[in-house]
């Protein structure tokens, strides 16, 4: 939340440079995944032979993996993790869809369609880039005019109800039979 909200405004413009440089590298450059992993894997390898070299040329101590790279329980906590919030999307997906909660399905149908719309206007990267842009700068732009995106919201919201009222409205509705109990 702080890095969103940019409280510290290092690590938030960091993450926004970073991605903008993967975005500008895969759309703009149109550098493939895999050759940009293979040099970026090469350059790695490189600084670690020049490291290990001069160390061993001028006594100084070797580099070594990071214990926090290599300890299993560090990694299986966060597939752990991964596993148990996916499971909890799938429970909840499963419950909306169920029928158990009709307001949430649709909703859930119409943002998917909606996202659907908006992704065939763009390639997976280009709304992977606008997602992240709009996560860093949208949370920040509502903490600091939060009075007036409050009052449009509200506005829109009250707007979407009478829109909604009058729909429903024009549905025809047939006569209701009373169920005969036995």
């Amino acid at each position: 939340a702080d890095v969103l909200l940019w409280r510290n405004p290092k690590v938030s413009a960091a993450l926004l440079t970073g991605v903008t440089t993967i975005w500008f590298l895969f759309e703009v450059v149109e550098y493939n995944f895999v050759t940009l992993l293979c040099h970026i894997s090469i350059t790695a390898m490189l600084a670690i032979f020049i490291w290990c070299i001069s160390a061993d040329y001028f006594g100084w101590k070797r580099p070594t993996i990071p214990q926090l790279l290599s300890d299993q329980a560090a990694f299986s906590e966060v597939v752990y993790f991964f596993h148990w919030r996916f499971n909890q999307f799938l429970q909840k997906l499963l419950h909306i869809a169920g029928g158990n909660d009709p307001v949430n399905f649709f909703l859930v149908i119409i943002s998917l369609y909606v996202l659907s719309v908006i992704g065939s206007c763009f390639d997976f990267v280009n709304l992977l880039f606008i997602g992240l842009v709009s996560m860093e700068t949208l949370p920040y732009l509502y903490t600091r005019y939060e009075d007036e995106v409050d009052y449009h919201a509200g506005q829109m919201t009250r707007k979407g109800s009478k829109v909604y009222k009058r729909f429903l409205n024009k549905i025809p509705r047939g006569t209701v039979k009373e169920k005969k109990h036995s």
